[in-house]
């Protein structure tokens, strides 16, 4: 499905690596060369053509993003990465936290989703509690952030989507369980973003953090919160840089390269046919999972019913690296380790070799499949 969009794809390996890193569509490659060569390239906020057309490249690649997450474009944030806009915001968030005040986090989280909240706790005298997916199938229910949550939560900090085994926990639920406890929600789609349509409207999210490099685009971070709450918090900024929202929360000058294939790679997403993309990668899910699971000596890990394509797995008498290696030389791309799902390698005890995670987005097809399946069999 659209490979041909995608010239990262032409060198023949099995790219299987998508949720580490998808490869650029071409629109969006196009379109950073494209501004690149313009001359239109200057800093936003000037009287003069360049800076004129800057400015509405950023609010075009606003606008942009937030037809991707269902959004305002009044409360769309750009930054270096998800991991730095968490990190800006939780610290914000913690200027305001009080002594025994709590934030919720869970097991089956991406790192950047735990150690920012960790860290603003500590410094303000907060703590963190832990809601821990079911065992086997590594589900993320709301009775298991309801039984974390007290009158004290201030903030549940929960992904859309795991990393490492797609699991895609009950978010209406989650959020509706928050809000009822007078706490908000920061959900993390980095994951998610490129296997499911968000709908942050529909959510009735607070906030929500992203990675354009996971669906398509550029190296960037992409924040969507309440534009109230972001007038609210404070953020560390320099004096002369804009008070108004949602600028007050971007540090420095804009990557505007990026920005520009920020927008393409949104309109891509935007315009592809979502249940198509999700009933191909539902197909390729079932080739994996039965494919590795008919395999003497792997083992699995998670089940849940609402995954995205992506499986986690070992291989009895072998560690992680060394299959990905071996599979590397078949010219498949995999990733090894804990791939910063930290909380969930020590909790299902993989630490500290962790597992094996292969993944694929709406360019994969069955014969990457088929070459993972054969490699892993070969071993």
């Amino acid at each position: 499905m659209h490979r041909d969009r995608f010239p990262g794809l032409a060198d023949g390996w099995a790219r299987l690596d998508g949720p580490a890193g998808t490869q650029m569509v071409d629109d969006a490659i196009e379109a950073m060369a494209a501004w690149m060569r313009s001359g239109d390239g200057a800093n936003h906020g000037g009287a003069f053509q360049a800076a004129e057309r800057t400015g509405a490249l950023v609010e075009g690649a606003r606008a942009s993003a937030a037809a991707l997450l269902g959004a305002s474009a009044q409360g769309i944030v750009f930054g270096p990465s998800m991991t730095a806009l968490t990190m800006r915001f939780s610290a914000a968030v913690g200027r305001a936290l009080r002594p025994d005040d709590e934030i919720v986090c869970t097991r089956l989280d991406h790192d950047a989703n735990v150690a920012p909240w960790l860290i603003a706790a500590g410094r303000a005298g907060a703590h963190v509690r832990f809601a821990e997916p079911e065992p086997g199938t590594l589900e993320l229910p709301a009775s298991a952030v309801e039984a974390v949550l007290s009158e004290r939560t201030r903030w549940v900090a929960v992904t859309a989507a795991s990393n490492a085994v797609g699991t895609i926990p009950d978010l209406p639920g989650i959020i509706a369980a928050a809000h009822g406890a007078g706490a908000r929600v920061w959900i993390d789609a980095v994951h998610a973003a490129p296997h499911r349509q968000i709908d942050v409207a529909a959510l009735g999210a607070d906030a929500l953090v992203c990675s354009a490099y996971k669906w398509f685009g550029p190296h960037i971070g992409v924040l969507w919160a309440r534009p109230e709450l972001l007038a609210d918090l404070q953020p560390d900024k320099l004096r002369p840089s804009p008070d108004t929202v949602p600028d007050r929360w971007e540090l420095g000058t804009l990557p505007f390269e990026s920005l520009a294939g920020v927008r393409a790679a949104a309109d891509y997403v935007v315009a592809l046919d979502r249940e198509a993309v999700r009933s191909h990668e539902d197909r390729l899910l079932a080739q994996m999972a039965e494919g590795l699971g008919a395999i003497d000596g792997v083992t699995l890990h998670g089940a849940a019913r609402d995954r995205t394509a992506t499986v986690m797995f070992t291989v009895a008498g072998r560690t992680s690296h060394d299959v990905a290696a071996a599979l590397a030389r078949a010219e498949i791309a995999v990733w090894d380790g804990n791939y910063y799902a930290l909380e969930l390698s020590r909790w299902l005890g993989l630490e500290p070799d962790g597992a094996i995670r292969a993944g694929c987005v709406a360019y994969n097809d069955s014969e990457d499949v088929d070459r993972l399946l054969e490699a892993v069999a070969s071993l």
